[in-house]
């Protein structure tokens, strides 16, 4: 392990200074060799592991690839492991690690980049049309007419699955993932459930069926409960897989 380290700026204010370790490795260049990089930093209030990474980018190191678009917690960009545990950036306080010390490493089971930075677009993309997430009907949609009112509490159970940011955190908290390449996730199924129980949608169980229905879908899930515990909109990942299995089971 390499231990380059270097501080950002003079601790004024008497906060503490906090050690990243970060996963350094361009996968595009054939010479290079994965390594880890030790930065010191000061922690200040309530900074993140993005600010964090910005303060390392813009005084310290302009090399260092890492993602992130909205700051916010709802793209999912920045999702990478922390201390052991995929995380958002964004979302994770410097202040949730007693003894000051973090490891970052980049997501398992995406194609890696750089250094933090993987593909998860192409997979999601990939899945997407795969589980077919878009509404399947026969009718001819009169947009100069008055949408068809749905339940209140359907509507809502749709709108809670669409809540997904593609963060990739439940793939890489799946050991059923990590073991087998094919597996669509949590991610996967909970498309396919959200379609499910949507009225608009007229595709029959024998047809999501055709979609889930093997050891890649919804029967390769072991309910180990990663994704679920990991999920950082606390989407209720397991018991929509369970819903989905006991439909899939009747066909």
């Amino acid at each position: 392990m390499i231990n380059k380290s270097a501080q950002i700026e003079e601790n004024k204010e008497g906060y503490r200074e906090i050690k990243i370790t970060v996963f350094r490795y361009n996968s595009q260049n054939k010479d290079a060799k994965p390594e880890y990089q030790t930065y010191k930093l000061v922690e200040t209030p309530g900074m993140t592991l993005y600010i964090a990474l910005i303060k390392i980018w813009s005084t310290m190191d302009h090399n260092l690839s890492f993602d992130f678009v909205c700051r916010a917690g709802i793209c999912g960009s920045c999702s990478m492991v922390v201390n052991g545990k995929p995380k958002l950036a964004c979302k994770t306080r410097t202040s949730e690690f007693e003894d000051g010390k973090i490891t970052l490493l980049p997501l398992p089971t995406f194609k890696h980049i750089k250094d933090l930075s993987v593909d998860t677009g192409n997979w999601m993309n990939a899945m997407s049309k795969k589980m077919e997430s878009w509404i399947h009907t026969k009718e001819v949609t009169d947009i100069a007419a008055i949408e068809k009112p749905v339940e209140p509490d359907v509507a809502q159970a749709v709108f809670e699955l669409d809540r997904c940011i593609e963060c990739g955190i439940c793939l890489a908290a799946c050991s059923t993932k990590v073991m087998k390449e094919d597996f669509v996730g949590a991610v996967g199924l909970n498309r396919v459930a959200r379609f499910s129980i949507d009225p608009h949608d007229e595709r029959t169980d024998e047809e999501f069926y055709e979609l889930i229905g093997d050891d890649d879908g919804v029967f390769g899930c072991m309910s180990l409960m990663g994704c679920e515990d990991h999920c950082p909109k606390d989407l209720p990942l397991q018991t929509k897989i369970a819903y989905m299995r006991r439909k899939m089971v009747k066909v």
